[in-house]
């Protein structure tokens, strides 16, 4: 069985909206008055505080007079919350995430409602403390005989609702497919394929730079608390929300294209965070979105029975001649094409590290091969017992 979540655009009713507004405010009180325990426990006295600990403060401020509207939701929430927040430092102290920060109104916000905080009925979604369903607009429906298992209600910068149901689901996969494909990552060309194929970047963030310029100009001209900055505001988020749209869009069709076509498919496993700190290429790197075509790869083949490879960031595809594996020393970034100095094989820079990324591949996945060449000849040459050891 595989988890799957199916996302839902939600309209709803002005009393639904009231009571998802609430929760979600009181979920976000929960959440800073957590955080701020634990930092200050930890600053003042260098004590570690918990889930187990965050819960029974939690008891106390249901108690507290001036709190009491915490009772007034689903308590399912509010739990969850502490439970992100324990996830958050979870990762923090393992070195993958920055120190949790506050939740803030103009965010948006969430509530997470488990299976004892909602019902699905006759195809509907009954939230705890709600009489009505949720007014979602099915564009899909769920599989036959699935029942969700967590309901999570998203408000996002720009006000809009959506639906996100989780459910248990056994996927087939896919026939087997006779194709492998290399793709190497770019700017100009999002994913350049070993076939030779080159996808050209939609640049969402750029088709909208003028647009977002307008809006940005004009919310900085209004005044702090006032309800044309809140339109403003608005407007602002609803041109980020068009960007997202259209990349997730973009992303989601290609990553599926390409799974179904190919059985095994080879990438570089880039360092996307450390690439972000060189402030000229930023932009572009966050426009082409890297890391979530990866990260969609990773689980679509999952899903579907393909072979996903992640190929050494430290592997000289580009650098490498794929007829005769000949290294040049330094290959700049704006030299796309070259000739190779001992074949003389001329190259597009981009297919050939393609090609380089499927052949590593294919090795890695035959035979666990280190496709980490740690050391070769100055001369350029390369030891080809390197790549094929184990």
């Amino acid at each position: 069985m595989t988890q799957k979540a199916f996302k839902y655009r939600l309209y709803p009713t002005p009393e639904q909206e009231n009571l998802l507004r609430r929760t979600m405010g009181c979920t976000r009180l929960v959440y800073n008055r957590a955080l701020a325990a634990r930092t200050e426990a930890w600053c003042e006295h260098q004590k570690r505080i918990g889930y187990v600990e965050s819960s029974a403060m939690l008891t106390l401020w249901k108690q507290e007079d001036e709190l009491q509207f915490l009772n007034e939701v689903s308590c399912v929430p509010l739990q969850q919350g502490l439970r992100h927040l324990q996830a958050a430092f979870r990762i923090f102290f393992a070195d993958r995430a920055k120190y949790p920060n506050f939740k803030k109104k103009r965010h948006g916000g969430s509530a997470e409602f488990t299976k004892s905080a909602f019902e699905f009925k006759d195809g509907q979604v009954y939230l705890a403390k709600s009489a009505e369903p949720l007014a979602m607009r099915w564009s899909r429906t769920l599989p036959e005989g699935a029942s969700p298992s967590q309901v999570t209600v998203k408000l996002s910068p720009s006000s809009r609702w959506t639906v996100w149901l989780l459910v248990d689901i056994e996927i087939e996969p896919l026939p087997l497919s006779g194709n492998a494909m290399g793709a190497d990552l770019g700017k100009t060309s999002l994913v350049t394929l070993s076939t030779g194929e080159k996808v050209a970047n939609p640049k969402g963030f750029h088709l909208k730079h003028r647009q977002l310029k307008k809006a940005q100009k004009g919310l900085s001209r209004k005044q702090k608390g006032f309800k044309n900055r809140h339109k403003a505001r608005l407007k602002v988020a609803k041109v980020y929300q068009q960007i997202s749209d259209a990349r997730q869009d973009f992303i989601h069709k290609l990553a599926t294209r390409l799974v179904r076509e190919n059985q095994t498919i080879a990438i570089e496993n880039l360092a996307v965070k450390n690439m972000m700190k060189n402030r000229k290429l930023a932009v572009s790197i966050t426009d082409a979105s890297w890391g979530e075509l990866v990260r969609q790869l990773e689980y679509k083949c999952g899903w579907y029975g393909r072979t996903f490879v992640k190929i050494d960031r430290w592997f000289p595809s580009s650098k490498r001649c794929v007829q005769c594996g000949h290294i040049v020393e330094q290959l700049p970034l704006n030299i796309r094409e070259w000739e190779c100095p001992k074949c003389g094989t001329h190259h597009d820079g981009d297919v050939n590290a393609a090609k380089n990324i499927l052949a590593a591949g294919l090795a890695v996945k035959v035979c666990g091969a280190n496709v980490r060449p740690d050391r070769h000849k100055s001369d350029g040459s390369c030891d080809e017992a390197e790549i094929c050891k184990r």
